[in-house]
């Protein structure tokens, strides 16, 4: 098993924990003991930041209200986003193809860095619903649709690497329903294919959880269920996230007539999915478990301190 950290090179993440300078990962990844990184590619890749024998994945974009620009419908597109002008800025264009293409040179640079596994969210929301959760596709709709697109861009992703898909709390891939994750596996052409497991998410789905070992007995109960594809929970994204009284009080809000607007939506995500370090053994026990091949430590770093106490707080609870 792999133990990595989670890193973008959004210039958040590239000035202030890295300062500039690609020595600053190399000795943090050298301090900590750990293997490497899952890289998120928010633009073309530095290698001098960000050296290829450290990048071990790479994190895929995600576009959350992406399946209305799919199906072409406008109507909803113009709901959310206000004007043409917003929806091409949104998808890079106006068509299928435009939006393809951004994926492609996405992919294509997670090659370039020789990275071993790529990630994929499998998730639909409109912003729209993210306080009440009432959705308007099902999972199965958009795990259907994640397939169709997936199979259009994995043509550039080399055999040997791996495609992890991950699970959010949204319609989508949720481990809720083994059937769901089954139906996505069986409908992607690309042979390599797995799951990244990411705890807090799954956590977000159950929103009487109140400690880490109800968590833990959660994840573990839903992921059982998945029967022989447990063994395909290839990556796990371990952070903790006891987010349910602060969704059942957004969940009481008026059903919203607007779109959200970015800060909104941000404000909430970061409410809800809370990446904080696990502080028990029950960690320990879920790790053990699953023995996943990559287990990435995934924080929202506000320092380079925070990032670090992070980090030995979590490895910590495994030890």
């Amino acid at each position: 098993m792999l133990e990595l950290v989670n890193l973008s090179n959004a210039s958040f993440d590239t000035e202030n924990l890295l300062r500039g300078r690609g020595e600053v990962l190399v000795e943090f990844l050298r301090q900590e003991n750990l293997a490497g990184v899952e890289l998120m590619l928010c633009g073309p890749w530095n290698e001098r930041l960000h050296p290829a024998r450290y990048v071990r994945g790479v994190h895929l974009r995600f576009w959350p209200d992406w399946l209305d620009f799919w199906r072409g419908n406008q109507n909803a597109l113009l709901e959310t986003f206000g004007t043409e002008a917003a929806i091409e800025e949104e998808y890079g264009g106006n068509t299928r193809d435009a939006w393809l293409e951004k994926w492609r040179e996405n992919i294509r640079q997670a090659v370039a860095c020789k990275a071993e596994y790529v990630v994929f969210h499998v998730s639909n929301v409109r912003s729209s619903e993210i306080y009440a959760r009432r959705f308007a596709y099902t999972s199965e709709e958009v795990i259907k649709a994640t397939a169709q697109l997936v199979n259009e861009i994995a043509v550039d992703l080399p055999e040997t690497c791996q495609l992890l898909f991950e699970n959010l709390w949204w319609p989508g891939l949720t481990f809720c329903n083994p059937h769901h994750a089954t139906i996505l596996l069986e409908n992607i052409s690309h042979a390599n294919t797995g799951f990244m497991l990411d705890t807090g998410h799954l956590m977000n789905t159950n929103l009487q959880l109140k400690t880490e070992t109800e968590a833990v007995a959660y994840i573990l109960s839903l992921t059982g269920q998945l029967g022989s594809l447990q063994k395909k929970i290839q990556g796990m994204h371990l952070h903790c996230s006891l987010s349910g009284q602060y969704t059942k009080k957004m969940m009481a809000v008026k059903e919203l007539r607007n779109p959200l607007q970015w800060n909104e939506i941000m404000e909430y995500i970061l409410q809800v999915d809370q990446h904080q370090p696990f502080r028990t053994d029950a960690a320990k026990r879920l790790v053990q478990k699953l023995q996943p091949a990559y287990l990435i430590h995934e924080f929202i770093q506000d320092s380079y301190m925070d990032w670090q106490e992070k980090v030995r707080q979590q490895r910590k609870s495994l030890s």
